[in-house]
């Protein structure tokens, strides 16, 4: 409490900044892979994310804190290492002592404005349908964070919502994947897109005397998988690669049924043993993410319009990996690659190299220290991350990522190795051989065991 009294006291004499601040857009898309053309992925269609990372800077080696989304939208926010699951997060983040990366940003001049899914609930509020304005996520972080909700009803319907308003009740009831003729706007990314183009006007008309901060969170390629036919088109007759290791691992893991998946209708059929229909989760998912990027690309296009993107840094962020079949899982939640290794863009005016990608392995904490630093603003000392301008400048190297997950589960990830600890098992990876993170080689390496085991311990939240 002292702390942030503190904070708060501090907060009242920072000085008012002038409009040569730049501004800040930060496009959060939910469960998304780091499969994108920019990625090296070519079967995936995602031109206008392509386009932003033409002219940034890729982080091929990104990983999220934790492979849940509430968890790991936290440390984004935050700065900080948190909580291991959803449970007691943004309904207590206004308990931390310190301010949120928003709020160190409206105390330092900026209006902030959030638009669909930042925090944890798409619109930042709590109560059953997720819009009770009595129960705020983050408090003081926005000026206003508008959750547009249209046939949805309400936020939460939003957030697992069919096309032409269905929501979600029993999800047994509900298809696992859909695709259905019509504009963006069947789906609720349409129309947190059209919110944003419209926020986007209004702050551009204030922007001559202050700067902003605009958040934006696309939900899909969220299950359930549904969007528009005319993104479905580009993975008609479309050959995928195989599964890389398809089977369930063996010995104790993080691994889970797929739960979150299985629950959805599937049509009585399983993805792990069903070739055909496998096929054609990953391509409905591969809508999602193509129909994701166009809600991104519109909105990079009327940055450009309002002439705002050189004055702008955009962040393009994924909260969390997602298997699809790798280790026979079929969602999150896991401790392994696929769950926490997500995309990381990063463009800002005056980028050296522009449209280079980097090697180092980062985390999601480090946005929180980047964002201030390449704004010009007071570095927090509160925060876990660094900031990833010396790396993205050619003078600075990245540091092993770490991730937790449910009670006393943990990982690190450095360039050779993934080591998960549990409470009395350990597995260990070899990144460096074919067999990647299906032979646990921990009993042949008690030095390297060792030496991360004493790492991660000395950063684990």
């Amino acid at each position: 409490m002292r702390s942030l009294i503190v904070w708060a006291l501090t907060a009242l004499t920072l000085p008012v900044f002038s409009n040569d601040r730049p501004n800040v857009l930060l496009i959060c898309i939910d469960d998304l892979r780091p499969e994108l053309n920019c990625y090296g992925v070519d079967y995936i269609h995602s031109p206008n994310i392509d386009r932003l990372a033409s002219g940034g800077r890729v982080f091929k080696h990104h990983y999220v804190q934790a492979p849940t989304c509430g968890a790991s939208r936290y440390a984004l926010l935050t700065g900080k290492y948190g909580p291991s699951s959803n449970e007691a997060l943004f309904q207590r983040i206004d308990g931390v002592s310190s301010p949120t990366l928003p709020e160190w940003f409206r105390h330092n001049g900026y209006i902030t404005v959030s638009v669909g899914k930042v925090s944890h609930h798409p619109g930042g509020l709590g109560g059953p349908d997720w819009n009770d304005e009595a129960i705020i996520e983050m408090p003081g972080a926005w000026v206003r964070h508008p959750m547009p909700v249209g046939d949805w009803q309400h936020p939460r319907g939003s957030m697992h919502g069919l096309a032409h308003g269905e929501i979600r009740g029993n999800a047994k009831d509900m298809d696992l994947f859909q695709s259905e003729e019509g504009y963006d706007d069947i789906y609720p990314d349409g129309l947190i897109t059209d919110t944003t183009l419209k926020e986007l006007n209004e702050l551009a008309a204030a922007n001559d005397t202050e700067p902003f901060f605009l958040a934006v969170g696309i939900i899909r390629p969220h299950l359930p998988f549904g969007a528009p036919a005319k993104y479905m088109k580009h993975y008609e007759g479309v050959k995928l690669p195989p599964i890389p290791h398809p089977e369930k691992p063996e010995g104790e893991t993080t691994w889970h049924k797929s739960g979150e998946f299985m629950k959805y209708n599937r049509w009585g059929r399983d993805p792990n043993t069903d070739h055909e229909f496998a096929g054609e989760v990953r391509r409905h998912y591969a809508a999602c993410v193509t129909y994701a990027d166009a809600q991104a690309g519109r909105i990079l296009d009327r940055l450009e319009e309002l002439g705002l993107s050189d004055k702008t840094i955009v962040v393009l962020w994924g909260d969390h990996g997602w298997h699809l079949g790798e280790h026979a899982i079929w969602g999150k939640h896991a401790l392994f690659e696929e769950s926490l290794h997500s995309p990381l863009i990063i463009r800002y005016p005056g980028i050296s190299d522009p449209g280079s990608s980097s090697d180092e392995i980062v985390e999601t904490v480090d946005i929180f220290p980047t964002l201030t630093d390449l704004a010009g603003l007071e570095m927090p000392a509160f925060t876990n991350g660094r900031s990833l301008r010396p790396v993205m400048e050619g003078s600075g190297r990245g540091r092993p990522a770490i991730s937790y997950f449910k009670k006393n589960t943990s990982t690190i990830r450095t360039e050779q190795y993934r080591m998960i600890l549990h409470e009395k098992h350990v597995e260990l990876y070899d990144h460096s051989t074919d067999a990647g993170e299906t032979l646990n080689v921990a009993e042949e390496n008690p030095g390297v065991v060792a030496k991360l085991t004493t790492l991660l311990k000395s950063r684990k939240p």
